[in-house]
């Protein structure tokens, strides 16, 4: 391929390139600017698990409703996707209760956006929190791909050497003489 021309690299740099034009992709534009997904390898691999999961669970419908395997793998597939499948009961208007209202149908609904909500950038997003300063659970975490489950969600805090945690607590007039001194 030729050199660019000084024009022609000036005009590229416009340009986005998310927006593909094969089947299914006009949904990952809108889907990685919506999460703030960086690289496009982030939302392959989330379209490979979900495929993945639909491939299972379309083989774990084929089964017998009595075989003792389905119902330990069942079991398993939904304590993985415990978070995913609760978004989609509350979507439809189900509480999570006992384990009848599980079903493999579920699963079907799953999609791409379903496993970005849970990764630690949305989580951040979601409670009002900077991007940078951020502890998550007893050590920090500076993978912003990282994927957390709503025990989790909790111990999201700001690190204690955050001008932005002291700036909060001042507004709020919570800001006691210990955090000013560290």
């Amino acid at each position: 391929m030729r050199k660019l021309n000084f024009h022609e690299k000036k005009l590229l740099k416009k340009l986005i390139f998310l927006n593909g034009t094969g089947k299914g992709c006009h949904r990952e534009g809108p889907v990685m600017r919506k999460y703030h997904i960086t690289g496009r390898d982030d939302y392959k691999k989330y379209e490979t698990l979900r495929r993945s999961v639909q491939k299972l669970v379309n083989v774990l419908k084929q089964m017998d409703d009595r075989d003792p395997f389905l119902v330990r793998m069942t079991d398993a597939l939904f304590e993985k996707l415990r978070a995913e499948i609760r978004f989609v009961l509350r979507m439809a208007g189900i509480t999570w209760g006992n384990t009848d209202q599980k079903s493999l149908a579920l699963c079907d609904h799953l999609s791409v956006s379903s496993f970005h909500r849970w990764r630690l950038l949305t989580i951040l997003a979601r409670l009002e929190f900077a991007e940078r300063f951020k502890r998550q659970s007893r050590s920090s975490s500076k993978d912003m791909s990282r994927n957390s489950d709503r025990n989790v969600e909790d111990f999201v805090t700001w690190v204690d050497s955050s001008e932005c945690k002291t700036k909060v607590l001042d507004y709020n007039n919570k800001l006691g003489h210990y955090d000013l001194m560290n």
